[in-house]
């Protein structure tokens, strides 16, 4: 990951569990506002936020004799590709920025991990597990990788994977943006050895990635156990597992909180059933997540004491766990992800010119407090009150394969 300050200023962030608030310099004020406005700027995206836009409602759906696998898979297959300009006028639009950044900034980490640790510094490889459209394909060229190694369980999602990996080696020639080799697989993860399907099944990567799907594994023992084995078998001894995963504690204080079988706000419901029990199962533990026009579909609470025995069993030891807001700090003390702050418009302008998200004022009270506070600060970078607590729910995980 790169270090220093050359540059880059020192940001004076105030992060906590509740508000995200970054003083903005004048000139900084104005190069921002031009970007904000002009949709060029505009990331391809590849989190719950964008790849996971409006499937079919399944707050009703049943499960199958075989889960809740094919009930996933028919929801992802039935996306609708959202263009750029759309994307950029959603009410969640910094939100799903804002998952994005830090999921450069979780797999840089790795990546530099994985290469500190190598002797002769040979070219790396990737397993992205449940990798959606392949929004990841950018970031895994910027790593500089020599293969990758995509799997999901929608057809659709991996046709789109594979023609934006195919479009992007010829618009560069096979070079920067395209210069690694990759092998595209459609199967559940959690129910299918993913060994067997590769093109060298003696292949092992350095990294695997699986951002934003791991939760599903947790459906039953069987899917965890299968899950964790593909992630082992195919990952070198010393390589890293990086994983994004809502945080059950989180969830179920908010749950208690509510003093219902919802809780949420204006961008996110978490749902549980009504009828759930006082002392729920390690797996299957259900509950239905909808995100402001993106995401309605069944999700599994992970239980992290099992999770951390059940990957030690397969050689995977837990080094960090960390909450998105302690990430999200960081990621601020990083040069590179500094500068990709701006450039994919990771947080709102507060006040501005231009239209804000929302109208809701509540939503920015943190934003005028901090600057009431302040004479010398006239503006802010910041996410609603609202896209706080929904990126507040996930944790980062990181394992090392120690056998």
């Amino acid at each position: 990951m790169s270090s220093g300050n050359t540059g880059v200023r020192n940001f004076q962030v105030s992060v906590n569990n509740n508000a995200l608030v970054i003083p903005v310099l004048e000139a900084e004020l104005c190069q921002h506002t031009d970007k904000i406005t002009s949709t060029s700027a505009v990331p391809q995206l590849d989190t719950p936020m964008a790849d996971h836009e409006d499937g079919p409602p399944l707050k009703g759906a049943k499960l199958d004799e075989e889960g809740l696998g094919s009930v996933v898979a028919s929801h992802y297959n039935n996306l609708e590709e959202k263009g750029l300009k759309e994307r950029s006028t959603s009410r969640i639009y910094h939100l799903r920025n804002s998952n994005n950044w830090i999921k450069s900034y979780l797999i840089n980490y790795c990546l530099d991990q994985v290469r500190e640790r190598q002797v002769d510094h040979y070219p790396v490889s990737v397993f992205d597990l449940g990798c959606g459209k392949g929004g990841d394909l950018l970031k895994w060229s910027k790593g500089s990788i020599r293969h990758l190694v995509c799997a999901d369980i929608a057809q659709t999602s991996m046709d789109q994977c594979r023609e934006r990996y195919t479009n992007t080696r010829k618009r560069t020639g096979g070079g920067h943006g395209g210069g690694f080799t990759a092998e595209f697989i459609v199967a559940d993860c959690t129910k299918k050895r993913i060994k067997p399907m590769l093109e060298n099944p003696s292949r092992q990567v350095d990294l695997v990635s699986c951002q934003f799907a791991f939760h599903y594994c947790f459906e039953s023992l069987a899917q965890t156990e299968t899950m964790l084995r593909n992630v082992s078998e195919n990952l070198k001894r010393g390589g890293y597992f990086v994983a994004t995963i809502p945080n059950a504690y989180e969830i179920m204080s908010r749950l208690k909180n509510s003093r219902s079988h919802r809780f949420g706000n204006e961008v996110y419901t978490v749902e549980f059933p009504e009828d759930r029990s006082e002392d729920p199962p390690i797996f299957g533990d259900r509950y239905n997540f909808f995100l402001e026009g993106v995401v309605n579909c069944p999700e599994f609470l992970v239980h992290p004491p099992t999770l951390i025995k059940l990957a030690k069993k397969w050689d995977l030891e837990l080094e960090w766990k960390r909450d998105f807001s302690t990430v999200f700090s960081d990621a601020l003390k990083d040069t590179l992800c500094q500068r990709l702050l701006s450039v994919m418009n990771v947080l709102e302008t507060y006040p501005t010119k231009e239209e804000q998200v929302t109208e809701t004022e509540e939503e920015y009270t943190h934003a005028r407090q901090f600057l009431e506070s302040r004479d010398e600060v006239t503006a802010i970078r910041t996410l609603t009150s609202s896209e706080w607590e929904a990126l507040c729910i996930y944790q980062a995980w990181v394992f090392r394969k120690v056998r």
